[in-house]
């Protein structure tokens, strides 16, 4: 519920028949991922692993809310939400199947035409399709309404050209949904924009990697020159992109994911506090500390996925939610690597440290996915009326 634009979040309860999905994934989970090193499980929902997404896909649990005509599991918000937060709790490699299965099949069910979800909805639940998301450019930051890329009618569809950034996976998706310009100027700002899917294999379509700290690439650009779309990749209608933008980044904020990034390296500290058989007292200040805030986020979480089950609009609240949530997990690996820092004559695990490492090196980039900071927090301000 809401009160103007400011969200209400209510204490919410995971329904009984959606955490009974809880041991069977936790099984599965055992017989998957049991044996993966803590440094690679810590890229959490960064780690591609395109057999893993398609024995995801085996048991039922790609598309498990989309409807079963489409191939979906025909589940609610709730049970997704329990498969994610075991998912990512335990550093499952789901970055090839994550986008389609968290926002781009719920947006091509909402706006798409009945014949995009026969063509694109049955290839996600089986992990076949692979989605990347179009909507941030070069030299625009996250102010997604000065986007140039254009699309330009013409015969049997529109012609497009323009660059992308941070397409994550972009070098191993088979589609793109992208925000483009399809009438007047970037000075119209949200008026004009529509979204269409491109076919990353098109003639015209340039993907170029873009290596991060920790030596990864999943990062990318896209160029696109004169790539050719038919009438029938339009999504939605077209003019009405910023509509469904912000509706698909309601999905992509507001999951346990902007939570859970750092758990692996939380897990892998408290394995060592238990090794050695007691925890200090600022250390076991710190844990609280970091419980507590991860209790009341997964509240918040949980509270903002109520809303997607009503059909409500959780824009504002899923803002909200990933900015703090933001701010909890960049601080895990700081606050881990200074108390391992304060006794020099202390030997932690090689594979703790490791751990560390890469959570701290990759922690700066948890404040960019999915809207910056300061982008959030303009949202937020709009909403309790201060701007």
């Amino acid at each position: 519920m809401s009160t103007g634009m400011i969200p209400v979040l209510s204490l919410t309860a995971i329904p009984p028949e959606d955490e009974a999905l809880r041991p069977a994934v936790r099984g599965f989970l055992d017989d998957t991922v049991s044996t993966i090193a803590p440094d690679v499980r810590a890229r959490s929902w960064m780690g591609f692993d395109a057999d893993f997404s398609r024995k995801l896909a085996g048991k039922g649990w790609l598309g498990l809310t989309l409807p079963p005509e489409y191939g979906g599991g025909g589940r609610s918000a709730f049970a997704r939400f329990v498969l994610v937060e075991e998912l990512l709790a335990r550093g499952a490699p789901v970055s090839a199947h994550w986008i389609a299965d968290r926002q781009s099949g719920p947006l091509i069910l909402k706006y798409g035409s009945e014949a995009q979800r026969r063509r694109y909805l049955p290839g996600i639940c089986r992990a076949e399709a692979f989605f990347c998301i179009g909507m941030s450019e070069p030299d625009t930051g996250s102010d997604l309404a000065s986007v140039r890329a254009r699309a330009t009618r013409v015969d049997g569809g529109w012609r497009v050209n323009g660059r992308k950034v941070w397409t994550t996976n972009a070098h191993r998706s088979h589609f793109m949904i992208a925000l483009v310009r399809t009438s007047g100027t970037p000075q119209d700002r949200n008026r004009g924009l529509s979204q269409v899917i491109v076919d990353l294999a098109a003639p015209g379509v340039t993907v170029r990697p873009i290596r991060d700290l920790t030596g990864d690439a999943h990062f990318n650009e896209i160029v696109l020159e004169d790539v050719f779309v038919a009438d029938d990749a339009l999504l939605g209608k077209e003019g009405a992109g910023w509509q469904q933008v912000l509706a698909e980044l309601a999905y992509e904020r507001s999951g346990p994911e902007r939570l859970l990034s750092s758990m692996v390296l939380v897990e892998e500290w408290l394995a060592w506090l238990r090794e050695r058989g007691a925890a200090n007292g600022e250390e076991a200040a710190a844990l609280g500390r970091i419980v507590a805030h991860l209790t009341v986020l997964r509240a918040m979480s949980i509270a903002v996925t109520a809303q997607l089950v009503r059909g409500e609009d959780p824009v504002l609240a899923a803002a909200v939610v990933k900015d703090l949530g933001t701010e909890v997990e960049q601080g895990i690996p700081e606050v881990i690597g200074r108390l391992l820092a304060a006794d020099p004559f202390a030997a932690p695990p090689p594979m703790l440290l490791r751990t560390l490492a890469y959570n701290t090196q990759i922690a700066p980039t948890y404040s960019l996915r999915g809207g910056t900071r300061e982008i959030l927090r303009g949202m937020i301000a709009r909403g309790l009326g201060l701007r």
